[in-house]
């Protein structure tokens, strides 16, 4: 089929799914509609560093706090991401600006002061959010022309020294200018925000008499000046037992950009992304063409001449594939392990397939945070019963009987590894008391989804697939075992299972650049048109690079097929762990021995399932594969 498609056509495919991936977008939550002098609550989140990747609550740090700290409403996800969203002081009214507004005074405790310092030389940043878009920060380009850039969050400060000394000090953010954009309806006079922006100061404030509270008047701030801030001494510069002093100011414009449209500004399609999809199309029409020479040339004419040998002496002197009927689907050594990661890798396809075609639709939208890890696992949850009717599948297939032990290994072996790693990373965040580290009831929910319904719905899966009658192989299998002549050090299982995963791994690995990028720079990721595009591609190059080599395999007389189509794909997530492992010694700037620990952590178990789910595909392909071309030829 490759070979006759039309030149035209992946890039058809690639526009059909980019275009999905925005037409079909929802934001996700209904929109606001507001009057002039509404109330507009301001929300924080979570204080997040690409330095560290340590996630902090917001009132962690001596930051001005309201009379009661209430907590949003969070999903799963939002809380397996570490988003911590609570209410704040910083209270505004539709489009009624406001100057110089005190939010609070602090006086810092020697700890505060510490803190606080740590965080700056992290390079935390403050995330705050208005009617669910988040506060960025414009940042000009050098190209005056160009667009400026958008930062998400706001730093806690920065750190620096005075003229004339070498000595670093550190100063804290402690004036805020918000900006706040609306659309606003010229019939009803209803107004819809779309955009929320900052410019951060470091100010040291001063005060006339004595203080009192949001009454007082600052030196430092004229309401009725151009300059809102006047006659500031420097910046605020952080010091145990000193006040500091909270202001902000907000000011609102009207804005043409449409509600539907205010997410633009955080999601925008870097250039270098369609060359990563061209990548992959090469890599995938290379693997098309070469599979099509296989089997429309080589694999036609061996079955041609199979079925014209005349007699069984001549048949005898043949080589090849064909000599191996009697042995090619004899149970493999650990069937039930086999089994077992064949499974899993059944209800991760299911889960992710599922997963990314909601997402094209827009029913995961960035807005929904949380929302997309929340799908995944609830997903996984309910793909146990395909892991469960499959493994029964292939082990009543191998002649096994003992169905409810293969699913009591399914149940354990891959979730159990997860969980054992996530778990002592969890103690690791428990022990920096981050926000990140999941609560213990979210642990027992974790526990609860995956014991209480997923384990259920395995046996279920178990016992229906177990009731089916045994998938029968298209030829009949010797009852001694064939011996495997010597192979050539190309054909050694090592060699050419690391060779077999390179093909996968290339075909992704610009992909996986921009999501390594979006999950640990906190960027937004939102092109799950691409992502699409990209599993499909992974699909038909794992199956296409596992035939290639299980037909060399077998014409080399060796029919120990079952566990090699697995590990061939299966070992590009050796290739995916050391790109990781690239990645950050390159791309990051992690110091910090835990924030290493818990990267490699994380990577650990994506490269894990990225194992089970390549390893998944290519033994169904060349499960495929094989009883096709046996079910092809004469066997007397």
């Amino acid at each position: 089929m490759a070979t006759t498609a039309h030149p035209a056509l992946p890039l058809l495919i690639v526009l059909a799914c980019a275009g999905a991936a925005s037409g079909f977008y929802l934001p996700g939550v209904a929109p606001a509609d507001f009057r002039k002098n509404d109330l507009l609550a301001v929300k924080v989140n979570q204080l997040s560093s690409i330095k560290t990747q340590l996630p902090y609550s917001y009132y962690s740090l001596p930051f001005c706090r309201p009379d009661t700290i209430v907590n949003s409403a969070e999903n799963l996800g939002q809380v397996l991401r570490g988003d911590r969203i609570e209410n704040s002081p910083y209270v505004f009214e539709m489009m009624e600006p406001k100057l110089c507004q005190i939010a609070c005074k602090v006086v810092l405790t020697e700890q505060g002061a510490k803190d606080i310092m740590e965080k700056i030389h992290d390079e935390y940043r403050v995330n705050m959010i208005l009617d669910n878009l988040p506060m960025v920060v414009p940042i000009e380009r050098l190209d005056r022309d160009a667009p400026p850039f958008y930062q998400q969050g706001v730093h806690v400060g920065v750190k620096g020294h005075y003229a004339g000394s070498n000595e670093f000090k550190y100063f804290i953010h402690n004036h805020y200018s918000f900006l706040v954009k609306y659309n606003k309806d010229a019939q009803t006079d209803l107004a819809r925000i779309v955009a929320f922006e900052v410019k951060p100061f470091s100010l040291k404030h001063e005060f006339d008499g004595d203080w009192k509270g949001n009454a007082t008047r600052l030196k430092t701030c004229n309401t009725q000046s151009e300059h809102l801030i006047v006659n500031s001494d420097g910046p605020e510069e952080v010091k145990a037992n000193k006040e500091i002093i909270f202001t902000y100011d907000v000011n609102f414009e009207e804005s043409s950009i449409q509600w539907s449209s205010r997410w633009d500004t955080y999601l925008r399609t870097p250039d270098d992304h369609w060359f990563s999809i061209v990548n992959s199309l090469t890599t995938v029409l290379f693997l098309s063409v070469m599979v099509a020479m296989i089997m429309l040339r080589t694999l036609y004419r061996d079955i041609s001449k199979y079925n014209q040998l005349e007699d069984q002496e001549e048949a005898q002197e043949e080589s090849g594939w064909k000599l191996l009927h009697g042995d090619v689907f004899r149970p493999p050594a650990n069937a039930d392990l086999l089994c077992v990661y064949v499974g899993t890798g059944v209800q991760f396809f299911g889960m992710l397939l599922v997963t990314l075609l909601i997402a094209i639709l827009g029913l995961l939208s960035p807005s929904n945070r949380g929302g997309f890890m929340t799908a995944m696992i609830l997903l996984w949850v309910f793909m146990g019963l395909l892991a469960g009717y499959s493994i029964a599948r292939l082990h009543k297939m191998f002649g096994g009987l003992e169905w409810e032990k293969v699913a009591i290994k399914t149940v354990l072996v891959f979730p159990g590894v997860v969980f054992v790693i996530f778990f002592a990373l969890n103690r690791l965040l428990w022990g920096v008391k981050s926000s990140g580290a999941v609560p213990f009831t979210t642990m027992l929910a974790l526990v609860f989804l995956w014991l209480g319904i997923s384990m259920p719905l395995i046996f279920v899966g178990s016992y229906l697939g177990f009731r089916k009658p045994a998938i029968q192989g298209p030829v009949r299998t010797n009852k001694i075992p064939r011996l495997i002549p010597q192979q050539p050090w190309y054909m050694n299982p090592a060699v050419s299972v690391l060779v077999g995963g390179i093909l996968p791994f290339g075909a992704v690995f610009m992909e996986l650049f921009f999501i390594l990028t979006t999950i640990w720079m906190h960027q937004f990721y939102y092109i799950f048109g691409f992502l699409f595009l990209v599993f499909v591609i992974l699909i038909v190059t794992c199956a296409e690079i596992t035939i290639v080599l299980c037909y060399f395999q077998l014409c080399s007389e060796d029919y120990q097929w079952w566990w090699r189509s697995y590990l061939t794909p299966g070992s590009s997530a050796l290739y995916l762990f050391l790109y990781a492992a690239f990645y950050f010694f390159t791309k990051l700037q992690i110091t910090k021995a835990v924030s290493g620990v818990l990267y490699f952590g994380y990577m650990l178990i994506a490269a894990y399932a990225f194992f089970v789910l390549t390893g998944t595909i290519g033994f169904y392909a060349c499960f495929w594969f094989t009883r096709l071309i046996y079910s092809s030829v004469k066997i007397d």
